[in-house]
């Protein structure tokens, strides 16, 4: 997509004007994390009880667009990008808000993490039933203690931000929020028509015996899974290292997981899943044809541990296709627009990233 209105992109993400609004954001967040039903999101009714993060939707409306948003890390101008192609694709153009499932890591990599995670506040809070958060392995990991924040992943600029700013009620409060809504966030939707959506992968190929036994996909070492393990694009099987969360997988890994999937009921043909940050910001991998997997992540820059390639980028989203990988279109926000908002400075410069603003 090239036709956008990149003007009124770039007015969108606007981190002062955002910001403005934290209190009443948080305060309609924290309020709809407190309804004694649970907050309603998009397939929370889907849930086989509250603490179901690996969920099995059971009816999907495929006559209202579904859009699919890979990582953001704190990238506010491919965020406002996003939603800008949604209304624009939208049909019909009265719907309203677009449906939209988030495949995690709002945050770190510097950027605007604040400032994305206050927007994905808004769509929530707007419409509740009409996004779905899935955790990324940077949310996840985000914690807090009752007194400080902490992360145990690696880059975790966003919990030294939160840490730097607990004077500030309302950062604090965004951040006590964040946890709150991703420690009950899925980790999977297994759809009708076969498709997985995840942020990382699936439950590897030593979890299969266990799993085939009980049954049981809320477990720990599957809900892992589910979030930090990565694609390899040419492999036929991978060896699962349980000493690292980002084990990889191959594709005949995968295709022993959808047999698996279907001998428990939950059909599984492909997937779509965000994670790795590749180049083109998409890729379906040709290895996977028996079983094809797209992943998409929607990142305007070069992040500062990416080290190849330009330093603007095409960032992604997908559209949900019965029946196939969902449709992937790129948003060519223009590279000036891009470096305005994140200028690129010189490698090994401490302020290599855009920084977050003091508050």
């Amino acid at each position: 997509m090239e036709q956008l209105d990149w003007q009124a992109v770039r007015n969108a993400a606007n981190p002062s004007s955002i910001r403005s609004n934290m209190r009443a954001t948080v305060e309609r967040m924290e309020a709809l994390l407190d309804k004694p039903d649970g907050p309603g999101l998009l397939f929370d009714k889907d849930r086989s009880d509250p603490a179901d993060k690996v969920v099995q939707v059971s009816d999907l409306d495929t006559e209202r667009p579904l859009w699919i948003v890979g990582d953001l890390h704190g990238d506010l101008l491919a965020l406002e990008a996003a939603l800008a192609a949604m209304r624009d694709l939208a049909l019909p153009p009265d719907e309203g808000q677009p449906r939209v499932v988030f495949l995690g890591d709002l945050f770190d990599d510097q950027g605007f993490g604040l400032e994305v995670l206050l927007r994905v506040f808004e769509l929530i809070t707007d419409a509740p039933d009409r996004v779905c958060l899935i955790a990324g392995n940077h949310d996840e990991a985000l914690s807090y203690d009752g007194v400080r924040f902490a992360s145990s992943v690696s880059p975790s600029d966003f919990a030294d931000f939160l840490n730097a700013n607990l004077a500030h009620e309302w950062i604090e409060r965004a951040g006590k929020v964040a946890v709150r809504l991703f420690a009950r966030a899925p980790r999977a939707l297994f759809f009708p028509d076969g498709l997985l959506v995840a942020h990382g992968g699936f439950p590897l190929a030593d979890l299969h015996a266990r799993l085939g036994e009980t049954g049981d996909w809320n477990d720990p070492m599957c809900l892992s899974d589910f979030v930090w393990t990565r694609a390899h694009p040419k492999a036929r099987k991978k060896l699962p290292n349980r000493f690292s969360r980002g084990s990889q997988f191959g594709y005949e890994d995968f295709a022993a997981f959808c047999v698996l999937s279907t001998s428990l009921g939950r059909p599984v043909t492909r997937m779509v899943r965000g994670h790795d940050h590749v180049e083109e910001r998409y890729a379906a991998y040709p290895a996977y044809r028996a079983h094809p997997m797209l992943t998409t992540v929607a990142l305007s820059r070069r992040l500062s541990r990416e080290s190849f390639g330009p330093y603007e980028r095409v960032p992604t989203i997908a559209q949900f296709v019965e029946g196939t990988l969902p449709r992937v279109y790129r948003l060519h926000i223009p590279a000036d627009m891009i470096r305005e908002v994140y200028p690129e400075f010189a490698p090994g410069n401490p302020e290599s990233e855009t920084i977050q603003e003091p508050h």
